[in-house]
């Protein structure tokens, strides 16, 4: 069975009950997880001729980003000791999740992906995508879907 399972974060409430469910689902089964969050990269924003319209810089941008990061997977981390399963966390860069989430649970030697759907459907789904079904698409490891 699944002894090693990846709980992709995004800070949201929906994504903080999948962490719940993955990390109760975990206890069940034996297995430790990992918890991942995938900080974004600094927006460079172009107008005219090159020229930079941001008020917060590279440096100031990657430390909120880090301090997010931290946040979130804290209260990964917190929900797991609460019920004695093992838990890593694991924050990357990237503007493009999806692919960090499969890099991740490859690179950390997981054999589940836990993670919430925000049930998006229609315009709004095709339009802003879906990092989970992203997920789905891509992932040879099998992907386990909290709606």
């Amino acid at each position: 069975m699944f002894k090693h399972i990846l709980v992709p974060t995004d800070g949201s409430e929906l994504s903080q009950e999948a962490a719940k469910r993955a990390i109760g689902f975990a206890k069940e089964i034996g297995a430790q997880v990992t918890a991942f969050y995938a900080k974004p990269e600094y927006p460079i924003t172009y107008y005219g001729e090159g020229a930079l319209i941001d008020p917060t810089t590279p440096e100031k941008f990657a430390e909120l980003a880090e301090q997010q990061a931290k946040e979130f997977l804290a209260g990964v981390a917190e929900l797991a000791q609460a019920q004695g399963v093992t838990c890593k966390t694991v924050a990357v860069t990237s503007d493009v999740p999806y692919e960090a989430i499969i890099a991740t649970a490859q690179d950390s030697g997981c054999d589940l992906i836990f993670m919430a759907s925000h049930g998006r459907r229609g315009i709004s789904g095709l339009l802003l995508g879906s990092e989970t079904n992203k997920v789905l698409t891509h992932s040879t490891i099998p992907v386990l879907v909290y709606r």
